[in-house]
């Protein structure tokens, strides 16, 4: 079995933006090295200040180098039979598949990451950067952020953890199941072989342990784990995975729980790699208020946080044309419901359609009797229901309560409870602040599933 293990030098840190200014292959059969291949190369990118100060490769340096495109088939060849090994190895393999693919190449290779490697085989160390654990091992590094130097300091590193890998760690990284090859670096592997099979969300941590990255799933150790296995090479996913270092989760009963609780946490926690829902809001109600003559007026407008709507729309025209049919059937005012302009005389009056109201023929008390009538039919509107469905186990089912059309909370019953009273319900469930969306994935749920549906009482 033969490793090729590979440093590269790059002008910026994901792959789809940024060329490659030098790489260095060494071949090993896993104690001596059996060949090896190094060159500059011209990236036709601007290197970056900080990146010369770091790795003292200038533009002019490359300027007269060979590029990628001159080394591609030479480069494949060297590659593509061999185990890829490398510290840090998605970084490296990121750039060179990509570039190799931009030349007509499909890399394929099994990966190695003596990151990884290093924290099951020596473990218990305060870093596993290269410069670290060479140092922990006494492995001198000739030319520090330049790639053939990284490169003999990696192999040094490899040959000493082939030699201590007790456990069989190599070979078990290497077997076809194994998710140790697409995890980022900083990654326990433990982490994610707990990741159960069932519906939950998922928080990514960064360092310090703050949560910055709040998903759901159906299946909690396949979307986790879907997360690594497409290793894209753009700047937001490569610069998400190097954030990552620890993943938790909390296991839900149901898709729907899961769905719900995520909206919930990216509220409460505003992760900065989330960016859906942390906008999404109903933007339009419709209100009541009385005006200077005593008439009740309806209106659409814009949602307020501190007033209470009589009822909610994701769409001012969604709002408006429910408007017009309240109107047509309890003989409203659309002047009044300032669906038509206030200047012109009110063509439902001209029709008979309006008792007047608008012209004060109509009295304020008469007028305002159907209004009321009108809200206390959208109050009724308003469901009261628990979705009842499976537990986390046999001895408990899921619950989620909307009460006159507000999401109220959601949690587990016994399993032998079979009748629903609203308040002994919430003795069982742990209440969350609403809002449209989780309200209207639940109404869409009971929409679709309404065996599950309990109507209850207020």
């Amino acid at each position: 079995m033969l490793y090729a293990v590979v440093d590269i030098e790059t002008t910026g840190g994901y792959a789809a933006s940024n060329g490659i200014t030098e790489i260095a292959v060494f071949i090993t059969d896993g104690t001596s090295v059996v060949t090896n291949f190094h060159t500059l190369l011209n990236p036709y990118y601007t290197i970056p200040r900080y990146v010369e100060s770091l790795t003292g490769i200038t533009n002019e340096m490359v300027e007269y180098e060979r590029d990628f495109k001159s080394i591609a088939d030479q480069l494949y060849e060297l590659l593509h039979d061999k185990i890829f090994v490398a510290h840090n190895v998605n970084f490296d393999y990121s750039f060179i598949n990509y570039h190799l693919s931009q030349c007509g190449y499909k890399l394929n290779c099994k990966k190695l990451c003596t990151i990884r490697l290093g924290r099951k085989i020596i473990p218990g160390l305060r870093g596993y950067g290269l410069e670290k654990i060479c140092n922990h091992l006494g492995i001198q590094i000739e030319e520090r952020h330049r790639a053939k130097g990284d490169a003999e300091a990696t192999v040094k590193l490899f040959h000493h953890l082939l030699k201590c890998d007790m456990d069989g760690h190599v070979q078990t990284m290497l077997k076809a199941g194994s998710k140790e090859q697409f995890l980022p670096p900083n990654i326990p592997a433990a982490e994610i072989k707990k990741l159960p099979a069932h519906p939950g969300v998922y928080y990514f941590h960064d360092k310090k342990g703050k949560v910055i990255y709040v998903g759901k799933a159906k299946n909690l150790c396949k979307r986790v784990n879907s997360h690594f296995s497409n290793n894209k090479t753009n700047k937001q996913k490569q610069e998400f995975l190097k954030k990552i270092y620890h993943v938790t989760y909390q296991e839900t009963a149901t898709e729907l729980m899961a769905f719900i609780l995520e909206s919930i946490e990216i509220k409460k926690l505003w992760p900065e790699q989330n960016r859906s829902q942390k906008r999404f809001e109903q933007v339009y109600g419709m209100y009541s208020f009385e005006d200077s003559k005593g008439y009740l007026r309806l209106c659409i407008e814009k949602k307020k946080k501190n007033i209470k709507a009589l009822y909610t729309f994701n769409l001012l025209v969604e709002g408006y044309n429910f408007l017009r049919k309240l109107v047509d059937e309890y003989e409203l005012c659309p002047k009044l419901c300032f669906l038509q302009s206030s200047t012109i005389i009110c063509q439902s009056f001209a029709e008979k359609k309006c008792n007047g109201a608008c012209e004060q023929k109509e009295s304020a008390k008469d007028y305002n009797e159907r209004v009321l009538e009108c809200i206390s039919y959208l109050e009724m509107q308003l469901p009261t229901f628990a979705l009842v469905d499976d537990g986390l186990d046999e001895d408990k089912q899921s619950c989620i309560l909307i009460e006159k059309g507000k999401f109220y909370g959601m949690g587990y019953l016994p399993s032998e409870i079979n009748s629903y009273e609203i308040d002994d319900l919430k003795n069982y469930l742990t209440p969350y602040t609403e809002n449209d969306y989780i309200r209207g994935l639940i109404l869409h749920h009971a929409e679709r599933y309404p065996y599950k549906v309990n109507e209850l009482m207020c």
